[in-house]
């Protein structure tokens, strides 16, 4: 059995295989169709301890289609690019957030940057 290389994990998402630009719109869609609101929050250190991250805007909750979502996280990487960015679900009813996955990591090379 072959194993991950060795490197830090910062949430689920990141003990799978990089996700393409289509799954992680695929998972903001997923949210949004759970009735949750995305909401993009940035931090210069993800250690899992850190609970509280910077918020990019309030929570999107007139966003119609993952691009939108996407086009945020592009704005708030040209802003903050030594910033880890994760997109968040929040749950109106229950007041809470239900899921987060960092959709970028500073210091990365080739592809859109929305890979985490």
């Amino acid at each position: 059995m072959k194993t991950l290389p060795i490197e830090k994990r910062y949430e689920t998402f990141s003990y799978l295989p990089p996700l393409t630009d289509a799954q992680i719109a695929r998972q903001i869609e997923y949210t949004m169709e759970q009735g949750y609101f995305p909401c993009i929050e940035f931090n210069e250190n993800p250690d899992p301890k850190q609970y509280y991250w910077t918020m990019w805007k309030l929570p999107l909750f007139k966003c119609s289609s993952p691009q939108e979502v996407l086009a945020e996280v592009q704005q708030c990487k040209s802003e903050f690019p030594k910033s880890f960015i994760r997109v968040v679900a929040f749950d109106n009813i229950k007041q809470c957030q239900v899921m987060s996955f960092i959709v970028y990591k500073p210091g990365q090379t080739g592809g859109s940057g929305y890979r985490y």
